[in-house]
């Protein structure tokens, strides 16, 4: 054996390069599809995403006493880090589908995006038939103790085929995709509100403008949408009394106002610096205190400075995606890429302004940072679909022979 080593270094077998070998591997050199994966990938974009989720765990731990205490009963007593250990679960099966499907080609994760839009929209359509209720809603289909949310599934996917249908246009300018993806729109918007969900249903209505706004649709349709949307306000208003009840709620302090009182007390008891882990106490007082009103638990343990970095993190993401998308030619990726970054900061414009009063309760998760598995899955595909068509050789794009047609 020891004479095989000391042989010929060309007798050796594979993975017994030494220095020679361990240098390559994951080298510019390296062509193997793990190495290609590594340097097309926008790694800036993926340590974002990963210091969100870790940020998030610790964010959970800190609300979850909250809520077992709220839910434990004199038969029943759940312990204090219930909903930490299950959303370390969570984000230990959603990691690893983040980085598989960041592994697949644009080719492929637009198929996948399609494909799943196809079956989440058809689930979304059995949710009122089958889904199980809870608080009053009917989003969930059980799945033993699981709960699965198609939802949240059908937001990535939602942006994909939209700006796959948008950018249709390219070939043939004449075909209707402004009315299609309208079309698609509106029945997803309402089977959401039959649920009801006000918050998705606003969510899914901002990733359509955002992709009509960055597609070059005329000012003057994006102005006729806003004031569609203005009138679906007061039309939902008058007629739907989920949405009714919140706006109520909101601006004359009725039942729900008394929320958006106690998170933004929460949010402001501790500081600039917080009361430290485990010392908050407003947050028992708080209804989803490991879901809806978590920015406030992050404010009162760990203060206004935490609050402050998690609201940076999530602009600096947004601002990584401006940049990728700079000189990207291919319009579907552009489109594609604009409305997974609007539904993930969206998502989190959203739930941060119900914390700060700003709006209407909305029942919606702050992404990474909230407990949820349906969620923490959902948004890891985002993730996912959005480093997938993100990526792009770094050589390539520097070449002086690709302007040219070489």
């Amino acid at each position: 054996m020891l004479g095989i080593l000391k042989g010929n270094g060309n007798s050796l077998p594979p993975g017994f390069g030494g220095k020679r070998d361990l240098s390559n591997r994951l080298g510019r050199g390296d062509r193997s599809p793990l190495s290609i994966w590594f340097w097309e990938l926008d790694r800036v974009l993926l340590s974002l995403f990963l210091v969100l989720i870790a940020i998030g765990l610790i964010a959970v731990a800190a609300g979850s006493p909250a809520t077992a205490r709220r839910l434990s009963t004199d038969t029943e007593s759940l312990s204090p880090l219930y909903f930490f250990y299950k959303q370390l679960a969570w984000v230990a099966l959603g990691v690893p589908f983040m980085f598989v499907i960041s592994m697949y080609p644009r080719e492929q994760a637009k198929r996948i995006a399609l494909g799943g839009f196809c079956v989440f929209l058809l689930l979304l359509l059995l949710v009122p038939i089958l889904g199980k209720e809870v608080n009053g809603s009917q989003r969930w289909f059980g799945l033993g103790p699981a709960s699965f949310q198609p939802s949240e599934f059908l937001k990535p996917c939602y942006a994909v085929t939209m700006a796959w249908i948008i950018s249709w246009r390219q070939r043939d300018p004449t075909l209707p995709v402004r009315i299609i993806t309208m079309g698609f729109t509106g029945l997803i918007c309402g089977l959401l509100m039959l649920q009801p969900d006000l918050g998705q249903t606003i969510l899914f209505c901002g990733i359509w403008f955002a992709l009509m706004m960055v597609s070059g649709v005329q000012a003057k349709l994006l102005w006729s949408s806003a004031v569609g949307g203005l009138v679906g306000i007061i039309a939902a208003y008058n007629f739907y009394p989920v949405a009714q009840q919140r706006i109520d709620a909101w601006i004359f302090g009725t039942e729900g106002i008394t929320h958006d009182k106690l998170a933004m007390a929460t949010l402001t008891a501790g500081g600039f610096v917080g009361t430290g882990p485990g010392l908050g106490t407003r947050k028992f007082a708080l209804p989803e205190a490991h879901t809806d009103y978590i920015f406030s638990v992050v404010g009162e343990e760990f203060g206004l400075l935490a609050c402050m970095v998690i609201a940076v993190l999530f602009f600096a993401i947004l601002v990584r995606v401006v940049i990728r998308m700079l000189d990207e030619q291919d319009q579907f990726i552009l489109l594609a890429v604009t409305g997974l970054a609007a539904q993930f900061c969206g998502q989190a414009m959203i739930n941060i302004a119900v914390n700060l009063g700003i709006f209407p309760s909305k029942g919606m998760t702050l992404p990474f940072i909230s407990y949820g598995g349906s969620s923490t899955l959902a948004l890891c595909l985002c993730c996912g679909l959005m480093l997938a068509l993100t990526r792009r050789n770094p050589f390539l794009d520097q070449s002086p022979y690709i302007g040219n047609g070489r």
